[in-house]
């Protein structure tokens, strides 16, 4: 997935770096320079809500999406509401993802998050 995830985002355009772990990330020399983070809900490690949580308490302000297969709406509500941009269940459609992308990199979204597809993702 992980693979799939960048190969798309690369064939939009973007610059993806993809890492095995979130403490890989944290390690990241270019962090600073990490515009949106697309993180698994579930890692070996940190979890992508903990990874969320770790930058967001150091200061850090990246636009995060997280995804996963085992959709909770504990864990959502939780996400979106510490801030997190998107949540993505699995399966997704790739236009799921991008709108999620728009949605973070757009600054009018930060402070109005819209709805997509069947509450995809975005802030409520």
């Amino acid at each position: 997935m992980r693979e799939a995830v960048k190969g798309l985002l690369r064939s939009l355009g973007y610059d993806a770096v993809d890492f095995d772990r979130a403490e890989d990330f944290l390690n990241f020399d270019r962090r600073g320079r990490v515009d949106c983070l697309i993180a698994d809900v579930q890692m070996p490690g940190l979890t992508g809500p903990e990874l969320h949580a770790r930058l967001v308490a150091s200061g850090e302000t990246i636009r995060t999406i997280l995804i996963t297969a085992y959709p909770d709406p504990v864990v959502r509500t939780r996400a979106l509401r510490a801030g997190v941009k998107c949540y993505l269940t699995k399966p997704f459609r790739d236009e799921d993802l991008q709108a999620c992308i728009r949605s973070a990199l757009d600054s009018d979204a930060a402070l109005n998050p819209r709805q997509f597809r069947d509450d995809a993702c975005c802030g409520e």
